[in-house]
């Protein structure tokens, strides 16, 4: 079954981790209900990225590996 759940996303190194995570967030995109994004100016490589998702466990732990195993990528994940 769905179930709602919000995926909070650390990136460091922006510039190097950035274009492989958002080719990994455009392939679930059919989970992603909404996305925000935001960084601290004062902090030119980092970001945070959080996700509410809809999707089944399996592909969300499947999208969190995949991210987690990109350098600089921190992710943590709740459901609803």
């Amino acid at each position: 079954m769905d179930q709602l759940s919000v995926m909070s996303i650390r990136v460091d190194h922006r510039t190097h981790s950035a274009p492989k995570m958002q080719e990994i967030l455009t392939q679930n995109g059919d989970m992603i209900v909404g996305r925000f994004g935001i960084h601290d100016p004062g902090e030119v490589n980092h970001g945070l990225i959080t996700l509410n998702l809809r999707g089944e466990m399996g592909k969300i732990r499947n999208m969190m590996d995949q991210l987690e195993g990109l350098d600089g990528i921190k992710v943590n994940h709740m459901q609803a």
